[in-house]
């Protein structure tokens, strides 16, 4: 058993609204242990995104802790790297420009040296080699998002916290992404939570997947997903596969009824 990195001990919560107290999350346990990969399903709405910005540093619990390596999170920290759906690459900096954004700051400062043969890694890793001077307006969605995870990874975070970072992506590029996550993943190691949509995602992905109940969100299953690394295409037909994929959008789906008989509820 590897070590735990990420824990999460009766974690709830709560915002205060103009119609009140709105609870979000509900007394949540659960740990990531070191280069484990977490996905998060669940209904849209039921405080998925807010349980990853409580591991960046971004939200607080109401109650409960979240702990990083034992101790707990004081706010954002660079051993963290965060990656949303809406790639997150700045338009006024060219591709290299922006892998090298985090090499400048405090926190991460490379020379000019250290800092051209990281970009030179990651341009090369992620196929955008010959777009290095390119602006992010002139690439494909899916060459932004490839920028996205190589900027997070140029600054060598410990965690990788991604909230859908390929929901906006066509199938095929999804998939591409996909595998180029895992093949990146099997040179980098690191500690991933991802929160998605998708049952098929989250099952390729992750070597564990944490099931959440409609809001105020709390788990409902966790499932250990039983494919070994490194993945390929073809696992997607296997019969094992083909039946946790049933049932786990199953799960989801009576938690999406659940969530819409709350607000039937809430509307008479």
């Amino acid at each position: 058993m590897t070590r735990q990195r990420i824990t999460f001990e009766n974690v709830s919560v709560g915002f205060d609204t103009a119609r009140g107290r709105l609870n979000v999350i509900d007394d949540v346990s659960f740990d990531i242990r070191d280069r484990e990969f977490v996905s998060i399903i669940g209904p849209s709405g039921c405080g998925k995104t807010t349980l990853m910005n409580v591991v960046a540093g971004f939200v607080q619990p109401s109650s409960g802790k979240v702990l990083l390596d034992g101790k707990p999170i004081p706010g954002p920290g660079p051993d963290r790297g965060v990656i949303f759906q809406e790639y997150g690459v700045f338009p006024w900096l060219s591709v290299k420009d922006n892998i090298a954004f985090g090499l400048k700051l405090a926190a991460n400062r490379k020379n000019a040296k250290e800092r051209d043969e990281i970009c030179q890694r990651y341009m090369q890793l992620m196929g955008l080699s010959d777009f290095a001077d390119a602006w992010p307006h002139t690439i494909s969605g899916g060459m932004r998002q490839r920028l996205a995870l190589a900027r997070a990874y140029a600054v060598s975070p410990e965690f990788l916290l991604m909230d859908e970072p390929f929901g906006a992506l066509d199938a095929q590029t999804r998939s591409a992404m996909q595998d180029l996550l895992l093949k990146v993943l099997q040179t980098e190691g690191k500690t991933v939570m991802l929160i998605t949509h998708s049952v098929e995602e989250a099952l390729y992905l992750s070597s564990r997947i944490v099931i959440m109940t409609a809001r105020p969100t709390r788990i409902r299953e966790i499932v250990t997903v039983p494919f070994a690394y490194p993945r390929e295409e073809s696992l997607h037909e296997s019969k094992e596969f083909g039946e946790l994929r049933s049932h786990i959008r199953e799960c989801v789906m009576q938690e999406y009824a659940a969530q819409a008989q709350q607000r039937a509820a809430f509307a008479e």
